[in-house]
């Protein structure tokens, strides 16, 4: 079985939505099914296939949110010791070689990824090219309007 590596916040986020899903979700969808079928003719009761439709959409999310917990590989970032380089859960200072602008990345799972938040997948382009390097070291990007290179001025494991 393959495992997907979370943060700690990302793991109670999920979590926390499983909960929602399985005590308020759930309940109130079961509770639209029932008024639906309580007025009657359920082959041309829009209510009833709507709820039906929002019943499978919770159930399948509930599905995929556990899957994901029990394969999930919690890492808390607080606790690493990589010895400076570059990991999954590390948040990093960058300044753009050319423009000098400064960007904050904490690389994190892919349902953790949020850019405005400045949480990026693992798996992006910048996130790979930034993992194994140190404080000091220049990464270079491949991004969507050419290549980028990016020197690292800060590594934290917070």
């Amino acid at each position: 079985m393959v495992t997907i590596p979370i943060t700690k916040r990302g793991a109670e986020k999920l979590k926390a939505e499983l909960h929602r899903l399985k005590t308020v979700d759930r309940p109130a969808v079961i509770n639209a099914i029932a008024e639906a079928r309580a007025q009657g003719d359920l082959s041309e009761n829009a209510e009833y296939d709507a709820a039906k439709d929002r019943q499978g959409f919770i159930e399948g999310r509930i599905q995929e949110v556990e899957g994901k917990l029990s394969a999930a590989q919690v890492i808390d970032p607080a606790s690493l010791d990589a010895g400076g380089k570059v990991v999954f859960g590390t948040t990093v200072d960058l300044q753009d070689e050319e423009s000098g602008e400064q960007v904050t990345y904490q690389i994190v799972g892919e349902d953790e990824a949020d850019l405005k938040q400045g949480l990026i997948n693992v798996s992006s382009p910048i996130a790979r090219a930034l993992i194994g390097k140190e404080e000091g070291d220049t990464a270079e990007v491949q991004a969507p309007g050419g290549l980028r290179h990016y020197e690292i001025i800060g590594v934290r494991y917070i």
